[in-house]
């Protein structure tokens, strides 16, 4: 399948499935007159991409599990695996939030936004 009709049947553009292509996160093969040609299945594996996006996984991480990924991509366990992964950084991430909240609602009132309200005074 050439790139247009990949791009119309998986919803993004030329350039983008250019770019996954850069990235490695889709094969094509070139054809003589220099069109690329990419199997049907990567129509699926693009719908794939944009659900892991949309749950918060980066193009990188996509790209770093994408082989045992496009191997197994229903399978549950491979799949509990890395979502149980991105539910820890996700918990780091909002402890370090809460943390910088805190540390910004301390310094509320202080005068001087650069001063902890405990060192006021």
């Amino acid at each position: 399948m050439r790139i247009g009709e990949l791009a119309a049947q998986a919803g993004t553009s030329r350039d983008t499935i250019r770019f996954y292509e850069k990235i490695g996160l889709v094969t094509g093969r070139r054809l003589a007159n220099g069109y690329r040609d990419f199997p049907p299945e990567t129509v699926i594996w693009l719908h794939y991409v944009r659900t892991a996006q949309a749950l918060g996984f980066s193009l990188a991480e996509i790209a770093r599990h994408g082989a045992e990924l496009r191997d197994a991509p229903d399978s549950a366990e491979a799949l509990s695996a890395l979502f149980e992964e991105k539910i820890r950084v996700i918990d780091a991430r909002m402890a370090e939030l809460a943390a910088l909240r805190a540390d910004l609602d301390a310094r509320i009132g202080t005068g001087c936004p650069l001063r902890a309200a405990s060192q006021a005074g």
